[in-house]
């Protein structure tokens, strides 16, 4: 776990965009920790400033920019070894000048869909996931006795915008789940939303879509179960838990409950301190579930979540 003593150190950053869409990013310097890697521009906040003005400060002393700082994208706990680090990222709704490099760092345009293949400190991998990446994450119910209303529920929470979604189907019987994993998956590739299947293995490689692990399976592999091209989940309840799905090659995490929800009557949930806590100690994009709901997603990831995973919250019955 992070060491509560390390020294916390409070970064900005933004996200860079020019007239193409492509976003910038900076490489550190040789004598800095963690030369040669990319990251998106910023720097420390100083005592006493707000988080806008230390940022268009920072950039007009590294790019020689004039920034107007926008939206909140993410806010990302990390420990390394010697401190404690939270990177709050911005928007920058428009800038003016000719973005340099005035501290001698070299300066790169990337397209979006490349952001992922340039090598980044563990605090920036997160905002990667949370500006391409779904902020929903839906955790189907497992179905009733009509497969058809069951579907069609899923089909409505599409219609909703869901992008992300995990079929778990752990209670049916093998050909049920078969035959229905097939139907979920032609809908959800009908609008291009990706699809992870829970716990099975054969299932996922044989559909060819993703794979969300259960917790124990974590202890059981030694490598990664479905090819790179295809998504990896993991649920994770503590940090050894979140680092073996790191080791494994996950993709993304889940961890929870962060409130009560009526599935686990009388259990408290950890709250978004604690969430927080973990979120250190990887640099896996993560998911915060338990009793949470689409309009939460700001306010987890103000917790270095990268939005929300749910049943009922994202689950859109008739």
């Amino acid at each position: 776990m992070p060491n509560p003593r390390s020294r916390l150190v409070e970064v900005v950053a933004g996200v860079i965009r020019d007239a193409r869409g492509r976003v910038l990013l900076a490489r550190r310097t040789e004598g800095r920790d963690l030369a040669g890697l990319w990251e998106f521009p910023g720097g420390k906040r100083e005592p006493g400033e707000t988080p806008e003005a230390a940022l268009a400060r920072e950039l007009h002393e590294e790019l020689g920019i004039e920034a107007e700082v926008g939206a909140a994208v993410i806010r990302v706990p990390q420990a390394y070894p010697d401190k404690r680090l939270v990177l709050d990222v911005r928007e920058i709704r428009q800038w003016r000048g000719s973005a340099r490099g005035r501290e001698g760092q070299a300066l790169v345009w990337v397209p979006p869909h490349k952001l992922a293949s340039y090598a980044m400190p563990p605090a920036d991998r997160p905002v990667v996931a949370a500006l391409q990446q779904s902020e929903h994450y839906l955790v189907t119910p497992e179905p009733g006795e009509s497969d058809e209303a069951w579907l069609d529920t899923l089909s409505r929470s599409l219609q909703a915008g869901v992008r992300r979604v995990q079929l778990r189907l752990r209670t049916v019987a093998a050909e049920r789940s078969q035959r229905l994993a097939a139907a979920a998956v032609a809908r959800c590739r009908a609008v291009q939303a990706e699809v992870l299947i829970n716990g099975d293995v054969a299932l996922a490689n044989a559909l060819g879509v993703g794979l969300h692990l259960r917790a124990v399976q974590l202890r059981e592999l030694a490598e990664r179960p479905v090819p790179a091209r295809m998504p990896l989940g993991a649920s994770c309840h503590d940090a050894d838990e979140l680092r073996a799905a790191q080791a494994l090659g996950c993709d993304f995490a889940v961890v929870g409950s962060i409130k009560p929800t009526p599935s686990h009557p009388g259990v408290l949930g950890i709250g978004w301190e604690a969430f927080s806590v973990l979120r250190e100690s990887v640099s896996l994009p993560i998911y915060a579930i338990g009793g949470l709901v689409p309009d939460e997603v700001a306010e987890a990831r103000r917790y270095g979540a990268q939005g929300i995973a749910a049943i009922r919250g994202l689950w859109v019955a008739s």
